[in-house]
């Protein structure tokens, strides 16, 4: 099949010709010149469409539409890019471009912290399901952290059941290994003070708690919005409004998709005048 040219789009979730050379180089292929193997039949491009349309419209692997390659083949790509961590390079990319654009310094030097709960699907086993009980919530949590712009530094997906200070820490610790400029977060209530600690004694970090003012109602906290916010584009994405991925790396792998969409439309969508 032809690859898709110009700036034809099915549909609004593939990407333009501009939107792909932002992240052409990063993508890897199975196979290609001079390897081992069939030759290639779908481009890479293509791929990426097809995953990012699973992302935004929540449809079955095999509900593809026909224009997309097969769903085995989507579906094999999405898995390897997930675990070996291409989906996440793509973001880093993007971030830092979208970052320097905005003037600001590539790394940064300010972050929030928040989790999700989400429900699983009976496709999510044991092992890595648990119980949310304050939110009622069976199946995973996602961690996250942002930066002050509210882009995805680091993501974390573990059991529901897992605690905010120790999920928060494992995320806290993927992203100072991404900026070491990073010495200041924003995190709400739930991150006590096992989690302050290993901020400070490992990575030197100060840590402010954002608490509620009043107990009941809406209210817009400081700092804490931007993540809330985050949480807010990303779950338009249907694919996370249920975890349906045996392997926790693959439902990160999802974030990391639904935010590279993100991000690439914030870099080649023209500002409003």
């Amino acid at each position: 099949m032809d690859d898709m040219s110009g700036s034809w789009r099915p549909i609004p979730a593939d990407m333009s010709d501009e939107e792909w050379e932002l992240i052409a180089d990063l993508v890897p292929s199975f196979s290609g010149e001079g390897q081992i193997g069939r030759p290639v039949k779908w481009s890479k491009r293509q791929i990426v469409d097809a995953i990012l349309y699973v992302a935004a419209t929540g449809c079955q692997w095999r509900a593809l539409p026909s224009h997309y390659p097969h769903w085995n083949t989507v579906h094999r790509y999405h898995v390897t890019w997930s675990r070996d961590g291409t989906w996440e390079q793509l973001c880093d990319r993007l971030r830092q471009l979208v970052r320097e654009r905005e003037g600001r310094d590539g790394d940064p030097s300010g972050g929030v912290v928040d989790a999700r709960s989400v429900q699983g699907a009976s496709t999510v086993t044991s092992p890595t399901r648990g119980f949310d009980a304050g939110k009622k919530v069976s199946g995973r949590k996602v961690f996250g952290l942002v930066d002050t712009l509210g882009l995805l530094l680091a993501v974390s997906v573990v059991a529901a059941s897992v605690v905010d200070n120790i999920g928060g820490t494992g995320v806290v610790d993927d992203a100072a290994l991404k900026s070491r400029r990073l010495s200041k977060l924003w995190v709400d209530g739930g991150f006590k003070k096992i989690f302050i600690d290993h901020c400070d004694d490992a990575h030197d970090i100060d840590v402010e708690v954002v608490n509620r003012i009043q107990g009941t109602g809406f209210q817009v906290l400081p700092r804490r919005w931007v993540v809330e916010r985050t949480w807010a584009w990303l779950v338009n994405h249907r694919r996370l409004r249920i975890d349906y991925e045996r392997d926790p790396e693959v439902t990160k792998g999802f974030v990391w998709a639904a935010h590279a969409r993100l991000l690439l439309r914030r870099l080649t969508t023209p500002s409003a005048t």
